[in-house]
């Protein structure tokens, strides 16, 4: 079940430190019907981890809410770029070179696109990701396939390190690569996130409770 309250929590957060950001609620593995109680508590915007799922989901959501936003937060496959963007405002996973290639067969497309760099802040080999020294060439290899709307960067720290640590550095990543905006924090630190007035934070299963 959504959970207005928590929702209400976060933002009266923001509004107090007079924050940018905008929450994302992560309705990955959540029920259609939760997803419609969110929108009835004037919810806009959602985070969907898999393009099939997601489609399956907000299809006809997006038809009948042009209001609705719907982000990608999880890695996405190249065969699935041209589905992706029928239905995915924003994306916040963009992590390598033959996922530029495949979005550039779509100019006239990606142009009303955002897009995210996704950064792996703790060089994990479970984690997708840029690694922080790669983050220069990477985003001229963006220029090079004439990707427009290079928004910000966006992190999932280390489980088991200060998130803080990370939030910092890749903040301090995005004023030196010419970037405004961040895509960081999760409903576990979300708190320290805010610290850092990220453009957006993606809150799950504090708001959805835990996933099916």
């Amino acid at each position: 079940m959504f959970n207005i309250d928590k929702y209400q929590k976060i933002e009266e957060i923001i509004e107090k430190n007079k924050l940018r950001t905008k929450i994302i609620a992560v309705s990955k593995n959540q029920s259609l019907e939760d997803i419609n109680i969110a929108i009835s508590h004037k919810i806009r915007i959602f985070g969907e981890n898999r393009v099939q799922e997601a489609e399956n989901k907000f299809e006809n959501i997006l038809k009948n809410n042009k209001s609705i936003k719907l982000h990608l937060t999880g890695p996405l496959q190249t065969n699935k770029v041209k589905k992706a963007l029928r239905i995915f405002s924003v994306f916040h996973t963009l992590d390598r070179d033959s996922l530029l290639k495949e979005f550039s067969k779509y100019p006239d497309i990606i142009k009303n696109k955002s897009f995210f760099v996704q950064v792996n802040i703790g060089k994990e080999e479970s984690k997708s990701g840029v690694h922080p020294e790669m983050l220069g060439d990477f985003l001229e290899k963006c220029a090079s396939h004439n990707i427009p709307n290079i928004v910000g960067l966006m992190c999932i720290p280390p489980i088991n390190e200060s998130p803080k640590k990370h939030f910092y550095q890749l903040s301090e990543m995005l004023k030196q690569n010419g970037l405004k905006e961040l895509s960081i924090g999760m409903s576990g630190d979300y708190l320290d996130a805010l610290e850092f007035n990220p453009s957006y934070v993606r809150i799950g299963t504090m708001l959805f409770g835990k996933r099916n």
